[in-house]
């Protein structure tokens, strides 16, 4: 079997894909950015080819090494109870290596057609503490990069090396995109990043606080790890060999605060919702999807099941999250209650996806990161009120 390139994916993407340009860098190139934002920026190449992508892996050279031969294409697998759908990205141009290729990746931040920066580092990637939101100075990757400032490890530490580089070739700033499970994710790497450079230069600091732009966004898409059973049903309904696909559902959302530096890609084709406060629906999503998520994964996982559609076909499991969200959320939620009701009934459905084999084990994964953000803050919200947190305390 053929493996998937340019050569063999000829007449598979909508766009002459040697016209394709950077115009964004995204920190942190795994499924979830495969299957989200990198998706959505394909859809609006055939318009307007200057907003390719240069990943960076942060940690790992085993997605440049899977998709290097491949031209950096991949398959996009969307699974429902009806069937799989298959789309080949391109909009992934090349994949740095952090570690190894740390010179290169600055360059690319620097480089004057790049004007987004994005990011899905997850929240321990942020260098911060997830109760404070703050900047955590004592984190052995931050205080690297404060004592090698021109060797940076860190997500901050290259976003701030990058727009340094950008200012003393005065270079416009990018736009720095958190697509994170933060809370007000933009708001809390801006202040994270403008404290990082404050530390190292308070002029430096000054600078991004005033001249870059931080929106935030809420992205909404349930991506699992890809199997080698994956491998090979994306290879049998496509006839071409891909070292690493990226599965997915059909539903996607992505809301994003319009503001940035230097411009963006026309989203709005593509589905994207600008808006001016993202904060009501990243409130939702993130108390709604991710905390019930990360209860389904914890209980779920201690019954004994393997994916997250097992466990929430259970009645009682299925019982439990529907009135977690239904009578401890929704009422934490400054949003329309029948909008509420509408995405509590749309969650259990896509729980309930069979062919998304969503394992518990991977949402429960980096716990002590994630549940600040998705369920202490509505306990938190709950005892103001002088209400019960009996059923959101399991979790």
């Amino acid at each position: 079997m053929k493996r998937l390139s340019m050569t063999t994916a000829a007449g598979l993407l909508p766009y002459d894909r040697s016209k394709v340009t950077a115009g964004m860098v995204h920190l942190g190139v795994g499924a979830f950015h495969r299957a989200h934002v990198a998706a959505y920026v394909d859809s609006v190449l055939p318009r307007d080819p200057s907003w390719g992508i240069i990943g960076v892996s942060l940690r790992r050279p085993d997605t440049r090494a899977a998709l290097l031969d491949q031209d950096f294409l991949y398959t996009l697998a969307i699974r429902s109870a009806e069937g799989t759908k298959t789309r080949v990205i391109g909009s992934l141009l090349d994949v740095l290596d952090a570690n190894t290729q740390r010179d290169e990746v600055l360059a690319a931040m620097a480089d004057p057609g790049v004007r987004i920066v994005s990011l899905t580092v997850t929240e321990k990637g942020y260098c911060h503490d997830p109760a404070t939101g703050e900047l955590d100075a004592t984190h052995p990757d931050i205080r690297h990069d404060l004592d090698h400032p021109e060797d940076p490890v860190s997500a901050p530490g290259l976003i701030v090396r990058a727009l340094e580089l950008r200012k003393s070739k005065g270079v416009p700033p990018f736009t720095v995109l958190s697509c994170d499970n933060l809370p007000a994710n933009g708001h809390t790497t801006r202040r994270i990043v403008t404290r990082f450079a404050s530390l190292r230069n308070a002029a430096l600091g000054n600078f991004i606080r005033q001249q870059v732009a931080f929106p935030s966004t809420m992205v909404d898409r349930i991506v699992p790890a890809t199997t080698d059973d994956d491998r090979k049903d994306v290879a049998s309904l496509t006839g071409l060999e891909d070292a690493w696909p990226v599965v997915t559902e059909p539903f996607h959302q992505w809301v994003v605060e319009d503001h940035f530096t230097q411009g963006r890609p026309a989203l709005e084709a593509a589905g994207v919702e600008f808006v001016r406060d993202v904060a009501p629906f990243e409130l939702m999503k993130l108390r709604m999807l991710n905390g019930s998520h990360s209860t389904l994964a914890y209980l779920g996982y201690l019954a004994g099941h393997q994916y997250v559609s097992e466990a929430v076909a259970q009645p009682a499991f299925r019982s439990l999250i529907s009135a977690l969200m239904t009578e401890d959320v929704m009422p934490t939620l400054p949003m329309e209650r029948t909008s509420l009701e509408h995405y509590r009934d749309a969650l259990l459905d896509r729980f309930s996806n069979p062919a998304l084999r969503h394992r518990t084990w991977q949402i429960a994964m980096d716990g002590s990161q994630k549940l600040p953000q998705r369920l202490l803050g509505t306990i938190r919200d709950r005892l103001k009120g002088g209400h019960s947190v009996r059923r959101i305390s399991l979790g």
